[in-house]
């Protein structure tokens, strides 16, 4: 904590300090919450990757406590994150419901799982850790019903250990579709290893310590393949076809995103697209603000 907090201080000041205290302590709901309420209240959902610590009632997206039923899917039966997990009805995610069934699948893979089975998709920082998003998304598009929502957390570059890194391009997205890129992939590890800051990632330890767990990244998935700020977060979607229905950049590192799974028709995303995206003006991050030529 004191190695986070010295970090924080040196990329942002006190006043970076005192807002990462306050989050601490004080979280306070996202705005973009108040349109996800209503279309997960009493709704079945699937998570991957959770539970998320955001999603819990105290948390910033309060989401266990508005949804109905929610499952959770992960790519091993022990992580770093929840340590041993077992598959069956053993995802406790929130005390006033009962626990959900656990998968152990890949996020690019949820085969035990039919098709428009959801209401709702959930993801909280775990597409950057998959080595193909875009098929990802292509597979939980599939789990969650026409109409249904899918709300994707994913980090901004700004706010974590990746801001050194350039930001992944869609075209490099859509040749690892292309490519079938396997979870075993490490294309981007000599990047990583220059460009990670270690300061901002103290369980990482030192860097040799860093370079053995990323090497091994098959085994752990702590890396981080493609790197996000909003506008790419946003074009992803978009190139999908989904309909985006709030795009919400927020310190200290999130890209929040609800969307929805259309019935067919073709969305209209042009308020969240291109160099007039309504989120801009407000974003804290200065890479959204900046519009490229």
């Amino acid at each position: 904590m004191i190695a986070r907090a010295i970090a924080v201080l040196q990329t942002r000041g006190l006043a970076g300090v005192a807002q990462s205290v306050k989050r601490r302590f004080v979280p306070e709901r996202r705005r973009s919450f108040s349109i996800l309420k209503p279309l997960i209240k009493g709704q079945a959902g699937l998570e991957i990757g959770g539970p998320t610590a955001m999603f819990r009632c105290d948390g910033v997206m309060p989401i266990y406590g508005a949804i109905g039923r929610l499952d959770n899917g992960n790519f091993s039966d022990r992580t770093i994150w929840e340590g041993a997990i077992r598959e069956g009805d053993t995802f406790q995610y929130d005390d006033r419901h009962a626990p959900g069934r656990q998968f152990i699948v890949e996020a690019t893979d949820l085969g035990a799982i039919p098709s428009q089975h959801y209401d709702v998709v959930l993801s909280s920082h775990t597409l950057e850790h998959t080595a193909n998003p875009i098929k990802a998304l292509r597979e939980w598009m599939r789990v969650v019903r026409a109409n249904g929502v899918l709300l994707l957390v994913v980090p901004h570059k700004e706010g974590t250990f990746d801001h050194r890194r350039p930001v992944t391009t869609l075209a490099h997205l859509i040749q690892d579709e292309r490519d079938e890129t396997s979870e075993r992939d490490l294309t981007h590890l000599a990047e990583i290893l220059e460009c990670h800051d270690l300061a901002l990632d103290p369980p990482a330890g030192d860097a040799a310590a860093f370079k053995l767990r990323a090497e091994r990244n098959f085994e752990n998935r702590c890396l981080h393949h493609h790197v996000f700020d909003t506008n790419l977060a946003v074009e992803v979607v978009n190139y999908l076809g989904l309909q985006v229905l709030a795009v919400e950049p927020a310190l200290p590192h999130h890209i929040i995103m609800i969307v929805r799974k259309p019935a067919g028709e073709t969305p209209d995303n042009r308020q969240f697209v291109g160099p007039t995206a309504s989120y801009r003006a407000s974003s804290p991050f200065a890479l959204d603000r900046l519009v490229r030529g």
